[in-house]
């Protein structure tokens, strides 16, 4: 089989070598005239829906599932901005939310197996309830931001070295309006290993400094395995926490126990959780 292949291209290529003698010479300019150069700006989306969606090991949908997608705009010196959406439980963020909208731009670049990430992200823009929920370290009780804005942004730098990536985010103000939190910080660790023919896992550390919040900070992690077919990955990742959630009656200040949006029900929101996916990127 191999010879008959090489033997039909070796006769076409003959074949076209023998016409071309015949045609009249053409120039270079007349040759690549239908010839695009390659454009230096790149549009991707991305959609995927989830069992749950977990924010840094945090619940943000009271346990229900979450659709979610994004585009993202790219550059050829590496510049990149992009937005992002997905639905959340009202009991996670504040009364009456039910859409997370995120925008970031930054810039990235490889040179072989080093990577670079710098930029910015902008979590909630332009959100107010009127009543948001939040936490006073002042006094370690809740209460409420008379803004109504939970909006939080972030900057971040990242690098990566073959399968493995770091990446460290800091607020530049109060963490998603949380008063007297200014420079909270997330450091996040991750791994991948490609086994072929579309398995892969992964795994991930991180760890939120919650200025002056009690009980505020706490480690998240992650292992998951995916597979990735015709372009659809399908993902099953373990992801459990050490955050202050516990719902009892008598537990003292657990940042981390949210209430539904009617205030019904309450859930440890860094409980450990299975969460099911599957997306893709177009």
């Amino acid at each position: 089989m191999r010879l008959e292949i090489i033997t039909m291209r070796r006769t076409l290529l003959d074949t076209s070598i023998v016409a071309a003698s015949a045609l009249p010479p053409v120039s270079y300019a007349e040759a690549t005239a239908g010839a695009a150069p390659a454009s230096p700006h790149t549009f991707t989306g991305n959609v995927g829906l989830f069992s749950t969606y977990r924010f840094r090991g945090i619940d943000q949908t009271f346990g229900k599932p979450a659709l979610q997608g994004g585009i993202d705009y790219g550059q050829a010196s590496g510049l990149y901005l992009g937005n992002w959406i997905s639905n959340v439980s009202s009991g996670a963020g504040y009364p009456g939310g039910n859409l997370e909208m995120d925008f970031y731009g930054g810039w990235r670049n490889t040179w072989g197996d080093w990577g670079l990430d710098v930029g910015a992200l902008y979590y909630y823009p332009g959100t107010n309830s009127g009543t948001a929920i939040a936490f006073s370290p002042a006094n370690n009780r809740t209460g409420s931001v008379a803004t109504g804005r939970v909006d939080n942004t972030e900057l971040y730098i990242g690098g990566s070295w073959k399968f493995m990536s770091l990446k460290y985010s800091q607020a530049v103000g109060d963490y998603f309006s949380t008063p007297g939190t200014k420079n909270s910080n997330y450091l996040d660790f991750g791994a991948t290993h490609d086994f072929g023919d579309g398995w892969g896992i992964n795994g991930h550390i991180g760890r939120l400094s919650f200025r002056n919040m009690t009980n505020g900070g706490y480690n998240d992690w992650k292992v998951g395995v995916t597979k990735d077919i015709s372009g659809w990955v399908l993902a099953a990742s373990y992801i459990d926490t050490n955050a202050n959630g516990n719902c009892s009656p008598t537990a003292v200040l657990q940042v981390y126990c949210f209430a539904n949006g009617n205030g019904t029900s309450t859930k440890d929101a860094g409980r450990s959780t299975l969460v099911l996916s599957i997306s893709n990127t177009f």
